[in-house]
C-alpha cells in the first residue's frame, strides 16, 4: 500500500511533535544547542583545512621546481676505453644501483645499443623500482652521452641524465654521472621536505665506484655488452 508523500511528511511532523512533548523543554533546547555547536565546529575545521591548502599553494609558488644530483670519479683507464664502455646502455646493468634493485625485474630493449634511439625498459612488482624506460637521446663521441628517463609507475615523471668523460692524461679518465628533473606546481611543495640530491647522489656514487672497479679489474674490457 503506497502512502502519499504529503501524508508521510505530516506523519513525520506529528511523530516528532509527539516525541518532543515527552522531552522537557530544557532538553530540547540543549539538543538544538549541540546541533548548532557541531555545525559551527565543522565549519571552523573546514575553514582551517581550506586555509592550510591555500597557504601551501601560495608557498609552492616560491619553491624551486628543479632538482639535480651529480657525482664524479677518476678511472685509471684511457678515455676511449672508458667511453666505449659507458656509451652502451646495457652495461649499466653491471654497475647501476637502480638496475640491480630487483633481480626479478623484467627488462627489454629496443633499437641498437650505443646509438641514439636505443631504449632500455624495465618493469618490477617492487614499488621502489616500478616501471619505466631510459633512452639514449644524444651522443657526443668521446665526451658525453645524454639520456631521457621516463617513469610510469609508481608515478609519472621525466628526467634527464648524462655521463661525461674527460681525459686527465693518457691513462686516467674523469667520469661524471648526473641527472636533473623537476616537479610541476603545486607538487613542488614536496621539495621542502625532500632533499633529492641527498636521495639520488649516493646511488650515483655507488654506481661510479662499481664502474671504476669493473674497468680497472682487467687489462682490457669488452667494448660491447654481452647479448
Amino acid at each position: 500500500m503506497n502512502i502519499p508523500i504529503e501524508s508521510r511528511k505530516n506523519n513525520s511532523l506529528i511523530f516528532r511533535g509527539f516525541i518532543c512533548s515527552f522531552l522537557p523543554l530544557a532538553w530540547t533546547k540543549q539538543i538544538f544547542k549541540y546541533k548548532i555547536l557541531i555545525m559551527k565546529t565543522v565549519r571552523k575545521i573546514f575553514i582551517v583545512i581550506l586555509g592550510i591548502v591555500i597557504l601551501m599553494l601560495v608557498i609552492a609558488l616560491f619553491v624551486e621546481k628543479e632538482y639535480s644530483a651529480e657525482r664524479q670519479i677518476q678511472v685509471n683507464r684511457p678515455l676511449p676505453e672508458v667511453f666505449n664502455y659507458v656509451k652502451y646502455l646495457k652495461n649499466q646493468d653491471n654497475y647501476s644501483v637502480w638496475a640491480n634493485m630487483d633481480p626479478d625485474m623484467h627488462k627489454e630493449y629496443r633499437g641498437i645499443d650505443g646509438e641514439v634511439g636505443f631504449v632500455s625498459a624495465w618493469e618490477s612488482d617492487d614499488r621502489n623500482v616500478g616501471k619505466g624506460e631510459q633512452e639514449i637521446i644524444k651522443i657526443t663521441e668521446g665526451e658525453r652521452i645524454d639520456y631521457e628517463l621516463r617513469f610510469f609507475v609508481p608515478f609519472e615523471s621525466t628526467d634527464q641524465a648524462y655521463m661525461i668523460t674527460k681525459a686527465l692524461n693518457d691513462s686516467v679518465t674523469n667520469v661524471i654521472w648526473g641527472l636533473h628533473g623537476s616537479f610541476t606546481y603545486p607538487m613542488n611543495i614536496f621539495l621542502l621536505t625532500m632533499n633529492m640530491e641527498s636521495m639520488l647522489a649516493p646511488d650515483l656514487e655507488a654506481g661510479l665506484i662499481e664502474l671504476k672497479n669493473i674497468l680497472e679489474a682487467a687489462p682490457t674490457q669488452p667494448l660491447e655488452p654481452e647479448e
